[in-house]
């Protein structure tokens, strides 16, 4: 394995166009149901063709314009997250993991863009049926088996040992299965005046899927399954590790949360809950949110890709045919030469000087969403969503950090944080 750190070299390891092939690693992150085998989705597909036929009907759901369209079903989970910070902290004074919030309010959001419910995290204020830990236990048990992907098909993989482990992707697995086929039998569920099918009564990507699906022939029937497992571990918990980590730094940092405060309050958005259009364009917010995005990336190991069999050059050096090759977000981010002297070190400044051409470099040069033609689908989704969430808190919360040295963090791929304590006090509105 050739473990890459410059990111000049992430156009030769993952162009826009055809190129390097993904290695057996995700083959080993891929979900597996002792009915169904594996089930491949957009981020583990490692054949191009089944990657572009499960990746191009769903893609315009994700691009800007139809992130921003979901703004307002964002805005109502914003309102459970007042309601439960005013109620449970604000008014109390008590210390609270600030961080598990944060994960509770990403996964909700994708729960009412998913489904058009919450999964009930914010309105019960825990890890409701056990669903972030089963999460995070995936993530760790199946990390294993992408550094030793041989041993994937004989334990991971196999019918047998599979279902003795009791693996935590089934009961991921199963909870899909079960909302799709709950709202199959609300679409097919004939009107009690008419004949007919009902009219779909949602506008979510569950709906879509099963659209997209059923009107394909060439779209696997898995395929909702695979979107929507995507939707839940990958598009919820790496949301939410990068609010953890903008909010976690703003508050260790409390001279660029006054900076960005006061830039907020000079934008005059609406207080609660602040518009896309009206803080997208904010220069610090999106230096704040980049450096959260560059400092602390979801997933920490490196995306592997496979070098052809005529071998390839990178960054001047010949690397023969099958050799695995790629970068790991992590270090990648931290380049010194590209980042700056402090690339350990939380500076939203660094995307403010050089103007625009040197903020362009630096985010090309960025690892945490991929890059080229397989770059994280959700992107635009997470930016709508911290670039209300954090505004609306920093506009609307007298925050303070308790105890930072009980901050950890943990490798296990997903790249988990633990113990974000802190205060809020509610902010007295001054028109």
């Amino acid at each position: 394995m050739i473990s890459i750190s410059n990111p000049e070299a992430i156009p030769t390891i993952y162009p826009m166009r055809q190129g390097l092939p993904k290695s057996d690693f995700y083959a080993a992150l891929s979900p597996y149901t002792r009915d169904r085998g594996s089930l491949v989705g957009v981020f583990h597909a490692q054949d191009e063709q089944i990657h572009k036929l499960l990746k191009n009907p769903i893609a315009p759901l994700y691009s800007l314009s139809s992130a921003v369209s979901f703004e307002g079903l964002v805005d109502e989970v914003l309102g459970c997250l007042e309601k439960q910070l005013d109620k449970r902290f604000s008014e109390t004074g008590a210390v609270f993991d600030f961080g598990d919030w944060l994960q509770y309010f990403a996964f909700d959001v994708m729960g009412t863009l998913s489904f058009s419910k919450r999964y009930g995290f914010l309105d019960e204020g825990r890890d409701v049926g056990s669903m972030l830990a089963t999460i995070f236990d995936f993530m760790k048990a199946h990390s294993v088996f992408t550094q030793m992907t041989w041993l994937d098909p004989i334990i991971n993989k196999n019918r047998i040992a599979h279902g003795l482990l009791q693996a935590a992707d089934m009961s991921i697995v199963k909870f899909i299965n079960k909302v799709i086929q709950e709202r199959l039998q609300t679409i097919e569920e004939p009107d009690t005046e008419t004949p007919t099918k009902r009219e779909r009564p949602f506008d979510d990507f569950l709906s879509c899927f099963i659209d997209i699906q059923r009107s394909n022939d060439k779209v696997p029937s898995r395929a909702p399954t695979v979107w929507v497992f995507s939707n839940i571990v990958a598009g919820s918990d790496s949301t939410g590790t990068v609010m953890r980590t903008v909010m976690y730094n703003l508050l260790t940092h409390p001279e660029t949360l006054e900076k960005l405060r006061q830039e907020l309050l000079a934008a005059s958005p609406h207080r609660c809950y602040p518009k896309w259009d009206e803080v997208s364009g904010l220069a610090y917010l999106d230096a704040c949110i980049q450096e959260g995005i560059r400092l602390h990336p979801p997933f920490a190991l490196p995306l592997e890709r496979v070098t052809p069999p005529e071998g390839v050059t990178v960054l001047g050096k010949y690397l023969t045919g099958g050799t695995l090759v790629g970068g790991n977000p992590y270090v990648v981010n931290r380049h010194q030469p590209t980042f700056g002297d402090d690339p350990d070190s939380w500076n939203p400044e660094r995307w403010l000087v050089g103007g625009e051409k040197h903020k362009k470099k630096l985010e090309q040069s960025l690892l945490t969403f991929g890059a080229g033609r397989r770059v994280c689908l959700g992107k635009h989704i997470a930016m709508v969503e911290l670039k209300k969430l954090v505004p609306f808190l920093v506009l609307n919360y007298d925050m303070q950090i308790v105890n930072p040295q009980a901050f950890s963090v943990e490798n296990a791929w997903f790249f988990k944080q633990r113990g974000f304590y802190a205060r809020l006090k509610k902010r007295a509105y001054v028109p």
